[in-house]
């Protein structure tokens, strides 16, 4: 039997979690008549969480995660389209 060697990325992982984080977001957000993208940047850009609704849990979800993180996947997703 061969050994395999199993490798994985934290970076890709966090970025997936983000991924996951905002998609989860977004959609309470819109579930509940908000403008999503509107609502998510006055978050990122006060850091105020009464921006992001309780529905679905989105606002404790999306307060795990580094604004400042966030940011950097967010225009690195940007700059590669």
């Amino acid at each position: 039997m061969h050994d395999q060697t199993v490798t994985f990325s934290v970076k890709q992982d966090k970025k997936d979690e983000i991924k996951k984080t905002l998609g989860i977001v977004y959609e309470a957000l819109l579930e509940k008549g908000y403008n999503p993208v509107n609502q998510i940047v006055g978050y990122i850009l006060s850091e105020d969480p009464t921006y992001i609704t309780t529905y679905n849990n989105a606002r404790s979800l999306i307060r795990h995660i580094d604004r400042d993180e966030l940011l950097q996947e967010m225009v690195k997703s940007y700059l590669a389209q």
